[in-house]
């Protein structure tokens, strides 16, 4: 079954598009955390992050940086952006085709995203991005 972002996509269902080419689309959200809340998603149907090639995640991330510019340009009281990408169903992705949020804030909107994680040592730190730092060199170095 296609996502619903495949069938605004194909023109199934409505959408209030402000990009549309043959990588990458951008429209509303249908339910805006603020106004002006843009979605950004590639025109393939890529479910995870893993999945979704550099030269694709480049271009939507170049076109949430353009619209983010646009809002900012239309609407005076936009004093900053939010970007948010939920990668899998325990991150907060509700629709299975990866997405990004360009959200546009203004002074006292009152969205708030969760709080403050945990104090952790310094150790514990250090060991997370020591793993992390040896991964990403394997990875690079394919």
């Amino acid at each position: 079954m296609p996502s619903i972002f495949t069938r605004i996509l194909r023109n199934e269902l409505p959408a209030s598009f402000v990009h549309r080419d043959e990588v990458v689309a951008a429209f509303l959200d249908i339910q805006p955390l603020t106004p002006g809340h843009t979605l950004v998603v590639p025109v393939r149907e890529i479910a995870s992050l893993s999945d979704l090639p550099p030269e694709i995640l480049a271009r939507v991330t170049a076109l949430g940086q353009e619209i983010g510019l646009a809002i900012r340009a239309v609407d005076p009281s936009v004093t900053g952006i939010n970007w948010l990408l939920c990668d899998g169903p325990d991150a907060g992705q509700e629709v299975p085709h990866i997405h990004l949020h360009v959200i546009p804030r203004r002074k006292g909107d009152g969205l708030r995203f969760g709080g403050k994680g945990s104090k952790t040592e310094r150790a514990d730190l250090d060991d997370w991005a020591s793993r992390i730092e040896t991964c990403l060199k394997d990875r690079m170095a394919k």
